[in-house]
């Protein structure tokens, strides 16, 4: 089969046609991916900014159809429709049973699990996944039933970049009805953020990005607002007489970002960081401004989504016609493209490209 594999940082993906599988084992799911989006995280892997060990497939958001289980397997069958998850809701570890499962205690194991074999050697897919890929296999406990009737294309954006925006904005952020909401970064994560807050009634919702062709993108799919970073203090005294924002979301995962989303969040407000950055940056806040400024300053790991429960609300929305998912596809491409879809990325020419297996 085809697959896209990363074998060494900062190359262009190697896309073969001559990569197999290992055999199916228990609790186990064999997919055949039918879409696959190309999310800003697959490359921050290529780039090094997230660990990931090579030669790895890349691609973590994904959905398809159920070819084989393996025994023990009853949340689906063949046939079946699924999303993919790169954090597996196992439903039994501590993160899990507190209500926490996108925080799953077994995504580590499933990240290292060898399951494409490649000249003879198994190699793992990014974060477990491997979407970049015809087919894979994966934990049942990755893998979230859906309607066979909703287009494959839409479901496979939930996977990542969507429920991570939309849960950052709605569950860690907690935007309330007519608040005010600066978004950092208007990609595919930062458009998912502007959704969610504008779902949960924002009443002010700015989009920031130093790409201008972004910023009309940002305002269909909901900001009030969008400027770039040299003038988001005037609106900031627009919208708040200068006070700081309700909520603020850092979408880029750089320590000048991160900094940025502290300090345009009012006192008392919530700054969310929704990006990831590199290992070896630091960002610095003085001991006195963290007391003194009573901001909440949060993580967001995947939106603090439980994708069993979240993965059919964000449908419902759709289905709703309150949460815009077709629009968010600026490219479709095959795998084959994956490398330019990559550059186009990075230029900030798309949201999201698709790769369509069909």
């Amino acid at each position: 089969m085809q697959a896209a594999i990363l074998r060494e940082l900062n190359k262009d993906l190697e896309v073969r046609d001559d990569v197999g599988l290992t055999d199916l084992g228990p609790g186990e799911v064999h997919m055949k991916l039918v879409s696959s989006g190309v999310c800003h995280s697959d490359v921050s892997a290529q780039n090094g900014t997230i660990p990931a060990a090579t030669p790895t497939v890349l691609g973590h958001e994904g959905a398809g159809v159920v070819l084989a289980v393996g025994e023990g397997v009853t949340d689906v069958k063949a046939g079946d429709h699924a999303i993919l998850s790169f954090t597996p809701a196992c439903r039994k570890c501590k993160a899990c049973l507190r209500g926490q499962s996108n925080l799953c205690e077994t995504m580590m194991q499933m990240a290292t699990t060898p399951h494409f074999v490649v000249d003879g050697q198994t190699i793992p897919g990014f974060c477990g996944c491997g979407t970049f890929a015809d087919e894979m296999i994966v934990p049942e406990a990755a893998v979230v039933l859906v309607a066979n009737d909703i287009p494959l294309e839409v479901v496979s954006l939930i996977g990542c970049g969507v429920t991570t925006g939309v849960g950052a904005a709605i569950h860690t952020a907690g935007v309330t009805p007519g608040s005010s909401v600066a978004v950092i970064g208007a990609g595919g994560v930062g458009i998912s953020a502007i959704q969610g807050a504008r779902i949960a009634g924002a009443a002010e919702i700015v989009a920031i990005d130093p790409v201008e062709s972004k910023h009309e993108v940002a305002k269909k799919f909901g900001a009030t607002h969008a400027v770039k970073p040299e003038d988001v203090e005037a609106v900031k005294n627009e919208i708040t007489g200068g006070e700081g924002f309700d909520y603020t979301l850092e979408c880029v995962g750089h320590p000048a970002t991160i900094r940025q989303c502290f300090d345009l969040a009012r006192r008392g407000g919530t700054a969310v960081v929704v990006g990831v950055g590199r290992l070896d940056q630091k960002v610095e806040f003085s001991a006195f401004e963290l007391f003194y400024n009573d901001k909440n300053l949060k993580g967001s790991m995947y939106g603090g989504a439980n994708v069993r429960v979240d993965f059919p609300k964000l449908l419902r929305l759709w289905k709703a016609g309150k949460l815009d998912l077709e629009g968010m596809i600026t490219r479709r491409i095959k795998l084959d493209e994956v490398n330019e879809a990559f550059r186009a990325m990075q230029a900030g020419e798309v949201v999201r490209s698709v790769i369509d297996f069909s």
